[in-house]
């Protein structure tokens, strides 16, 4: 089992008389995710906000800011106990036998145009056997074709865009990977997390993306950037891309500070491990 210490700092400034925030930061809860504590305080007194969950046990926060600062504080402790098999063992579900909520993410979306690059991924991977491997492979792919480098993208970058340009942050890299897995028909989707992992030397601990592939009847992890450790990485929110799992969406005259994050790994040598690279399988969800 994975035990980490979450803290989360936010800071902007409103320059309208009213601004509304939609958070993603709150740990989901799942069967495999379990938050075990949290705190969160906001300075303005005058603001007013909820947390909402929904069936999945992702959960928004939605918040109405007055003119001024605003400083949002989290502390969360998180329990990860992941699902985890052997990648020979976990096989693509047909289209035919796909629940609803997983054929949603078969078709393309804003950022992961599937539909464009359906002949250059069945030319890369279609004559690859189907299962678990075949989502590896295209992960891999991925993180071979393209570098990572900070602030080499913008908001309106999509797939297409990191596949001419060949460089991105972990954003550009799950879209590419989830348009390539839809476009051989594997239902893929982005999620946000937290980098636990990372090298300093990419910067300081952040908000992550990676990528979920339905496989076996579960939503399987992959990380094509290759920057976390996924045993590490905590489940925020999902969606098709990022448009629908950014952990802050903002409406209003309102500038920001970057956001300060600490993620720390308890290790009691018996209950808690430290997080690891694993070649096994691993998930924290199945819806």
């Amino acid at each position: 089992m994975i035990r980490l210490q979450f803290s989360l700092e936010l800071a902007y400034s409103v320059h309208t008389p009213s601004a509304d925030f939609f958070f993603n930061f709150h740990p989901a809860h799942t069967p495999q995710q379990t938050v075990m504590s949290e705190n969160l305080t906001v300075n303005q007194t005058a603001a007013i906000w909820s947390v909402e969950q929904d069936a999945s046990g992702q959960r928004n926060m939605r918040l109405q800011a007055q003119t001024g600062p605003l400083k949002l504080n989290y502390q969360a402790t998180v329990e990860i106990s992941h699902y985890s098999d052997d990648p020979m063992q976990i096989a693509e579900v047909p289209l035919y036998q796909l629940p609803l909520d997983a054929l949603r993410y078969i078709y393309p979306s804003r950022y992961c145009q599937s539909d464009r690059l359906a002949g250059f991924a069945y030319d890369l991977f279609g004559h690859l056997p189907p299962g678990y491997a075949r989502a590896q492979a295209v992960c891999d792919w991925v993180q071979q074709h393209v570098k990572f480098r900070s602030n080499s993208s913008c908001g309106t970058t999509s797939a297409i865009d990191t596949m001419v340009d060949c460089v991105g942050v972990c954003r550009d890299f799950a879209h590419l990977m989830i348009a390539l897995c839809r476009a051989i028909n594997l239902p893929a989707r982005f999620v946000t997390g937290t980098d636990y992992g990372a090298d300093p030397a990419l910067g300081p601990p952040d908000f992550h993306a990676y990528v979920e592939v339905y496989l076996g009847g579960r939503w399987y992890m992959f990380d094509p950037s290759g920057t976390a450790i996924p045993m590490g990485m905590m489940r925020l929110a999902t969606g098709r891309d990022a448009a629908d799992a950014a952990f802050a969406t903002i409406f209003g005259g309102v500038t920001s500070e970057a956001p300060r994050i600490e993620m720390v790994a308890e290790h009691n040598g018996a209950q808690w491990q430290l997080p690891v690279h694993t070649d096994q399988g691993l998930s924290t969800s199945v819806v």
